[in-house]
């Protein structure tokens, strides 16, 4: 490696470096969805994650296809890994926007599993998503998925705090004999045969599994309900590694948390907790010369200046440089444009209604009017209402995005009609989803896809020099002089002006 490799190494660590406290706490949720591919979904899940005050989430069923990075509007980052090309299984982790800067590296591992590494001050973080099969899978399919999982888990750096998340399917009981140093005595249900394999890994491995160490209620462990209600099971869990057990302070479920799942919302938290990243540097802030097309508002802005300019020439000193001078101009112009024009406002606009998010809340109380109601009867009205509740948020999703999409479609017509070709870019980037899209599509040169900013970057290095620091040809071109034509039409004066003869 050479010194321009090593020195660009250390810039990259410095720009990623953000350490954490050891006596503040991080929030992590695990959450079997049912999907993520279904209009609003996105939004909804965000935003029960905003009321958990979660700071990283990860999502089982994700059903998105491909792997990739997102950025949404409000700042989240979303690192998806899925099917290549079908909307099936898939798993997702969404990053808080204060702790998207201690993202170290993450690796898509398929439509099950997913892996990311975070920046803390004693040791890294990491944390694999999960969506194991069901109990009913065949063992070819079980084995398979633990063989992954254990040669992922291989790869995890030694001293790196573990967590190990998601829909494992896994029912592990409360007797915990010959095995307390995987679980504890606070479990749910009888353990089954992804039970079985879920503690034999545990104890390989010398891993916790957190739902079972905090004495909570029933309802508080339970993670998932049938769709007929009769049977809830504890089938959802939170792992960590045993060197790092007593980090772990609480894991229980939220069964109040609403996206229209069959699955609770299980979340953990963690002493050590990610440091809120350094602020970044301020951007420039750009003036809205948009405004200015407003006949109004043009006259008014040219009287502010006008009247800037007064008042600056009553002051001006014989004896200021020119720069003096040009600062004193600068000030009067954007002096006068903060004040009539402001500030163009950055970020999208958010595309779901007042009207669909009052829905949204409508059927979360109705879920907690479900949960709590004993009598069968009662339940059975208040599940249909819940029921048609949900076809109302999604039919109001739906129209909020075509009322959203048509209005997108009028503004760049009208931005085309006006010849603002900036405008019809941006438009078009958003229509197409390509907005806020961020991936990682650099690879080394075997194929395969880095991960990492400083892999990244020492990839580039290495591409351009390859490209630019090429020998000089052997034989070098040498093309025969062009024919010197000058066919140039000119009028009498021009030519009598050159000393050029006459045209006969």
């Amino acid at each position: 490696m050479t010194v321009l490799d090593e020195s660009l190494q250390q810039e990259v660590r410095s720009a990623m470096a953000s350490l954490l406290g050891p006596k503040t706490t991080i929030r992590l949720g695990a959450w079997n969805v049912r999907t993520m591919f279904d209009t609003s979904k996105t939004a909804q899940v965000t935003s029960e994650m905003r009321r958990y005050r979660l700071d990283i989430l990860g999502i089982s069923e994700c059903r998105w296809t491909g792997s990739g990075r997102q950025v949404r509007s409000d700042g989240t980052v979303i690192l998806h890994s899925g099917h290549p090309d079908q909307h099936t299984r898939g798993v997702a982790l969404i990053v808080s926007k204060e702790k998207v800067n201690t993202l170290l590296d993450w690796e898509p591992l398929g439509d099950r599993l997913i892996r990311a590494r975070f920046n803390s001050m004693h040791c890294k973080l990491t944390i694999i998503q999960c969506y194991a099969s069901t109990n009913e899978a065949n063992e070819e399919e079980k084995d398979q998925w633990y063989e992954k999982l254990q040669q992922t888990v291989f790869k995890v750096p030694q001293h790196d705090m573990l967590v190990i998340m998601g829909d494992i399917n896994a029912k592990v009981g409360a007797d915990n004999t010959d095995c307390e140093r995987a679980m504890g005595k606070h479990g749910c249900g009888v353990m089954n045969d992804n039970g079985e394999r879920l503690v034999d890994f545990c104890m390989t491995n010398n891993y916790v599994i957190g739902g079972t160490i905090f004495p909570h209620k029933t309802i508080h462990k339970l993670t998932w309900k049938s769709p007929d209600g009769s049977t809830i099971n504890q089938i959802d869990h939170i792992l960590m590694n045993g060197k790092w057990r007593r980090s772990l302070q609480d894991v229980r479920v939220y069964r109040r948390a609403d996206v229209n799942s069959d699955h609770y919302l299980l979340t953990a938290i963690i002493k050590l907790k990610l440091r809120k990243a350094q602020k970044r540097s301020q951007h420039r802030k750009h003036l809205d010369v948009a405004k200015l097309r407003c006949p109004k508002t043009n006259k008014e802005f040219c009287l502010e200046l006008k009247n800037s300019f007064s008042v600056l020439a009553k002051s001006v000193d014989e004896d200021l440089n020119t720069q003096d001078k040009w600062e004193n101009i600068k000030k009067s112009y954007v002096g006068a444009a903060t004040k009539v024009l402001g500030y163009r406002k950055r970020g999208n606009k958010e595309w779901l209604t007042p009207g669909t998010w009052q829905r949204i809340e409508e059927r979360k109380q109705l879920k907690a009017k479900m949960l709590s109601t004993k009598s069968p009867r009662l339940h059975e009205q208040v599940q249909k209402a819940y029921k048609d509740k949900d076809r109302e948020v999604k039919k109001s999703a739906r129209s909020d995005k075509r009322a959203f999409v048509e209005d997108l479609a009028e503004k760049a017509e009208c931005a085309a009609a006006r010849g603002e070709l900036s405008t019809i870019h941006k438009i078009t980037k958003q229509l197409s989803g390509k907005y806020t899209s961020q991936s990682a599509p650099v690879k080394d040169k075997q194929g395969n896809i880095l991960t990492t900013e400083s892999d990244q970057i020492l990839r580039w290095v290495e591409h351009f020099r390859e490209v630019l620091n090429c020998p000089e040809p052997e034989d070098p071109a040498n093309p025969s002089p062009a024919e010197r034509v000058f066919d140039i039409e000119t009028t009498p004066q021009v030519r009598k002006r050159s000393n050029l003869p006459s045209k006969p």
